[in-house]
Parts: structure tokens; sequence; C-alpha cells
């Protein structure tokens, strides 16, 4: 979708689905403030991303040189539309990567995006050279190649520049470079020793999404990959040329959506969200966890749900999740649905904090079976129903309507009224009798 639209016909529904105003929705729209994920070559439900609307998650599936397979990726796929994650992104680099992103634009129900730079690194390997001997000309074709085959968005890092790479090498960081597109882009720059061609050739881009209709996610090739990295010099530099990236592509008619960071300490979140809503005009931020250790390695799911939610309480949009393979290998089907079910709770938790009016009936409803004991109902209800009616089934009380955690000792059937008013009446007879 582009911004420069009368207002669409689907504008309605999609303000009913995020329970927000319509008029509301289109003035945020207008101004770049929310993105509709949805290009011209798709026919799927429109997404709403931004100021406003639910805080919503993205799964990365994809192939590797170490392992590809298509019917695992889309098995990865089904997992995440099932967990209920709002977009996936292709980050496919092993075995036939175009068949792969066709399939999963194919088979997806919902936005796609993809890392339009894997596809020119590859198909210069596939032309006998290495990637730092791609021309401008066949990177920005990697792109188009990507939003002609119908993607919603795509992941370009055009705020890594010269300056901001002399910005990197005096910051002298733990873990350098931990962006596989941002790594990829510096190779290029320092071996060809010219500006990126994705910054200098920006307003190709631009035209290249609004005919396509599809947004911009401008990438944070710089990001922290270590809590000591967060919020450096070379993180803020690239963030400001974003901001200008932003400004640009709203002037264009463009939609823009800003990635960030990567891992950061807790004490560092709210100021990185606010830093980039300042910077970028309140443009939607998309965020990769964010993590708050860098120990949790098997467990990074939960370490970026903790970020991701704190991040979305002080305004972040977007959360891209973090499965328990983050750091370690190419997440399995299994972790695929982890990693979405805990970044849902962190958005989820989010929105009850910011009070929408979805989230909070949402609770209440849960609350208000589990105070009645309908355990049907309060599993129907949870975030992922299926983990926790295998719970439930697995551990079977003794004590009717109770579960195994207390038993007879349940409090809410102690004191539900059907219960108490036995006892009282018991009480009542016992003093009667003593007087």
């Amino acid at each position: 979708m582009t911004r420069t639209e009368s207002r669409p016909a689907w504008l309605a529904k999609v303000a009913a689905r995020e329970r927000v105003d319509p008029e509301l929705l289109e003035k945020n729209f207008v101004a770049g403030k929310v993105a509709i994920l949805c290009s011209r070559h798709r026919h799927i439900t429109p997404l709403a991303v931004g100021k406003g609307t639910t805080v919503k998650v993205n799964a990365n599936i994809g192939t590797s040189p170490d392992a590809s397979d298509l019917a695992n990726e889309l098995a990865k796929l089904g997992a995440a539309v099932a967990a209920g994650a709002d977009t996936v992104m292709d980050l496919s680099v092993g075995g036939d990567v175009d068949e792969v992103r066709a399939a999963v634009i194919a088979e997806s129900p919902i936005p796609v995006g993809t890392v339009p730079v894997y596809q020119t690194a590859l198909d210069a390997r596939r032309r006998g050279k290495p990637f730092v001997q791609a021309s401008a000309r066949e990177m920005l074709a990697g792109v188009e190649k990507h939003l002609r085959d119908g993607v919603d968005f795509v992941t370009v890092h055009c705020g890594i520049t010269r300056r901001n790479v002399q910005v990197l090498t005096e910051a002298h960081r733990v873990c350098g470079v931990v962006s596989r597109g941002g790594s990829m882009t510096i190779e290029w720059m320092r071996r060809n020793r010219r500006e990126n061609p994705l910054y200098e050739y920006y307003d190709d881009l631009l035209a290249m999404a609004r005919d396509h209709g599809a947004a911009l996610s401008i990438g944070d090739g710089l990001r922290p990959g270590a809590l000591a990295d967060a919020t450096d010099s070379a993180q803020v530099a690239e963030l400001m040329t974003i901001g200008e990236l932003v400004s640009r592509a709203r002037s264009a008619g463009v939609q823009a959506v800003v990635e960030g960071p990567g891992h950061v300490p807790l004490d560092q979140i709210e100021a990185n969200v606010k830093l980039e809503k300042a910077v970028c005009d309140d443009a939607p931020f998309y965020l990769l966890g964010p993590l708050v250790t860098d120990v949790g390695c098997g467990y990074d799911h939960i370490t970026g749900a903790i970020g991701g939610a704190l991040a979305a309480w002080h305004g972040a949009d977007f959360l891209c999740y973090v499965t328990p393979s983050e750091h370690l290998g190419l997440p399995t089907i299994e972790d695929v649905r982890q990693g979405v079910i805990a970044s849902r709770i962190a958005a989820h938790a989010a929105d009850v904090a910011r009070r929408h009016p979805g989230a909070v009936a949402w609770d209440l409803k849960v609350s208000k079976a589990r105070a009645a004991l309908d355990w049907r109902k309060m599993i129907a209800g949870c975030v992922d129903p299926q983990r926790a009616q295998a719970v439930f089934s697995a551990a079977r009380s003794h004590t009717e309507g109770a579960c195994t955690m207390c038993g007879e000792f349940c409090a809410i059937r102690r004191m539900a009224p059907s219960a108490a008013g036995p006892r009282r009446a018991a009480r009542k007879g016992r003093t009667r009798k003593r007087t």
C-alpha cells in the first residue's frame, strides 16, 4: 500500500480488527506513523503496524547452507501462523532460495518480508564471482526481484554509509557487526571503496517500493550484538541517517518501518525507543527482541520476551521473535512455535499496559473463567491452548474442580459461594446449639 492512496475500502475492516477509530488510523497511515503491510501482488488481509495499533510479532524462517529443506521451512511457516505470528520473514541463504521464497509467498496467509541482499550474494556466486564483485545495479536488481515476486516488505540496510562505517571503526566494539546483511554491505563498501549503493541510489529503492505497494523496513546493520555495545556511537549514527531516510520515504509516498537493536540492557531500552521515535518522527519501530542479557543461550526466547515487553510498553510497535536456538543454530519447528508464543506474550503484556480495549477484555475473559473454575473456557482463552490443555490433562487432580497445585486446598474453590455457604450454616448451627 502507498500513502498517497485515498481511503481504501479495507481500511474500515483493519480499524475494526484493531479496535481503533478509522479516521485516526487513516491519519496515522498518511503521516507515516502506521504502516499497512500488504503489497499489490498479494490477496491477504492487510496488517496495520504502528501508532495506536496492537503490538505485532514477526517470525523468521529460512534455509541455511547447512540445512535446506523446503518442506521443513513450509512446516515452520505453518507453525508460526498457527502460533499467532502476524508476519513472517524468509531469510533463506541455502539451497534454491527462489523456490523457497515463491512457496512461502504462495502459502502464507500473513505478510511476508525478505532481505534481498542475500539474493544478490547468491546470484553473484551462481555467476562465479564473490559478492564484493556484484555491481550496484545488481544489488538494486535483487531488491526489485523480491518486490516483483510479491513480498510485502523488504529489509534494506540503507543507513550504513561511509561516514557511519568510520564511526563504527572508532567505536571499538566487543562484537563488531552482527547483522548478516550489514556485514555484507560493509565488506562490499570497503572492497570497492564506494558508498553503499542502497544509500546512494535510495531514490531508486523508493520508486520500486512505491510501484509494488510494499514497505521498506530500514535495517539497522550496525545494531549492537552485545550489551557492552548497546547505544554506542555507531548505532546512534546509523539511526540519525535512518531518520533522514524515513523523511525522504514519506515525501515519496512510501511506507517505512525502522528496525532496531538487538542486545540492550533493561536500563537502556526506554531511551532507545524514545530516541527512535524522536529521530524518526514516530515511524513504526521493529525490534529484534531486544535481548536483555548475553548469557541466555538456549533460553533466548525468554531473554527476548523480557526486553520485548518493556520495549513495547515504552512505544515499540513490532517485535521480531527470538527462538531458543538464537546464537546456537537454525531453529526447529518447535523452536519457531516457542519463539512466537514468547513474543506474543510480551506483545500482549504491553498491549494490556497500554490499556488497549481488546487486550484488556481478553485478560478479563480468562480471569472470569478462572474465578468460576471453568477450566475449559480458561484453557481455550490462553495464548497457547494446546500447551495449557496438555499440562492440565497430564496432572489430574483427585479433588473435583481443582488442579494438582492445591487440590482440596484450592483457594478459589473454598471461597466460592457454593462452598462457603454450607460452612457458614454449619458454624451457625454449632453456635445455636452451644447457647
